[in-house]
């Protein structure tokens, strides 16, 4: 892989390779992707998310915003992401700060979902402790009697947009001579591409 390989603007560059993870009829989650975050004094942990949407401002993922990920973010609103796809040999690590998806969006979002997913919205404490999966399972029955149609979006429920300033596209290459490529900037300013070394 060479520079010319690459679109100048590493989110179109992303596009085209999410694009060709989708193509590939046996991987089921191409956007499922690794989110790290930080709590205040810095101590990290990590879990699979899925990326719901990807523009020129950034990569956008929704969640309870009482959960650890959503606390955390509050906290420290700094991320980093890292997409793998396996079968093309390729990934992706993205850093940056992280903003709340206005209201609107988070709606837009939620209405898409699956009424099961809704209600589950409702029904979960993310991050919390629980006394059992009947408690889960309780609270799930008790949403949907409460909501027969439309399952309104929770105020505790939304979405979170990471602004990229670093951006790396990783591929496979033999003798572990991988190529790396990395995107920087400096707040809205034009991208820069240098290659790494593996």
């Amino acid at each position: 892989m060479e520079r010319a390989d690459l679109s100048p603007d590493p989110l179109q560059q992303f596009d085209a390779w999410l694009l060709e993870a989708r193509a590939l009829s046996d991987l089921e989650f191409p956007h499922a992707t690794a989110l790290a975050t930080a709590s205040k004094d810095g101590r990290p942990s990590v879990r699979m998310v899925l990326l719901k949407g990807v523009n020129k401002n950034g990569f956008s993922f929704f969640t309870n915003f009482e959960s650890r990920k959503a606390r955390e973010l509050t906290e420290n609103p700094f991320a980093a992401l890292c997409f793998f796809w396996e079968k093309l040999g390729r990934q992706v690590r993205i850093e940056g700060r992280v903003e709340r998806v206005p209201d609107t969006a988070s709606d837009a979002y939620f209405r898409t979902r699956p009424r099961g997913s809704q209600l589950g919205a409702w029904a979960s404490p993310q991050s919390r402790e629980i006394q059992s999966r009947k408690q889960l399972e309780d609270a799930v029955k008790a949403a949907g009697e409460k909501y027969l149609s439309e399952v309104p979006r929770p105020p505790n429920w939304g979405g979170f947009l990471l602004v990229p300033d670093r951006i790396e596209f990783w591929k496979n290459g033999e003798d572990r001579l991988h190529d790396r490529f990395e995107y920087s900037r400096n707040g809205s300013g034009p991208w820069t591409l240098k290659r790494l070394a593996p």
